[in-house]
């Protein structure tokens, strides 16, 4: 049975790839996930749920340690979502309640996005030597991983509070990802990345049309 969950364990061969149950249910999930965001509907949260567990197992097993973390925040902020937005009131299809924030809130963001993205990138880079039980190779990568991890963090938390922008930081870390994971070996993600930066577009497309209903805290 924990042969499942090992990045060795092949589901079958796509065009030659070696396509691991691991990233397989991983993907279907997630790209479930993203597609329903981009039609605001709350089962967006339960179903990325899933598709985190397996992708946290995932990039344990290729090095991406950034992105175990990141996976661990995902779970945890996808929780405070669904809480968040199972607490809205009923919304029409042309009334999402979704907004960009003030400036100074956006500046903000951005600037914790960079610090945390460059402290992140030190202690990742240097898993392998503080935690060397847990972390048995360097990383792979761990400043550009680090800074994409940091952008998710933001990402998520902004789509939970419904804010607009959170497109543009997904946009920005679907650019990255799809070189990051096909340098990694990890075909299948990079086309998945691919197929996110489109539905990542379209969302954000989608949401600065829509008039807010009402700004949330």
């Amino acid at each position: 049975m924990l042969q499942f969950f090992s990045v060795n364990t092949v589901a079958f061969d796509a065009f030659g790839y070696p396509l691991s149950y691991l990233e397989l249910i991983g993907t279907i999930f997630n790209l479930w996930s993203v597609w329903l965001v981009t039609r605001r509907r709350i089962e967006t949260w339960p179903v990325g749920l899933v598709g985190i567990a397996f992708f946290l197992l995932l990039f344990y097993q290729i090095r991406l340690y950034a992105d175990v973390f990141e996976q661990i925040y995902f779970f945890v902020a996808s929780v405070v979502g669904w809480w968040r937005w199972g607490r809205a009131a009923p919304e029409t299809e042309t009334q999402t309640g979704a907004a960009y924030s003030p400036r100074t809130s956006l500046l903000g963001w951005a600037a914790l996005t960079a610090l945390g993205g460059a402290a992140l990138g030190v202690f990742v880079s240097r898993a392998h030597l503080l935690l060397p039980d847990l972390f048995q190779a360097p990383a792979a990568y761990p400043y550009l991983d680090a800074l994409t991890t940091a952008m998710s963090f933001s990402a998520t938390w902004l789509m939970a509070q419904k804010r607009t922008e959170h497109w543009l930081y997904w946009i920005s870390v679907d650019v990255i990802g799809i070189g990051l994971y096909f340098a990694q070996g990890a075909v299948f993600v990079a086309g998945l990345y691919v197929v996110f930066l489109f539905l990542a577009i379209r969302g954000w497309l989608v949401w600065r049309t829509v008039r807010p209903v009402a700004q949330v805290a």
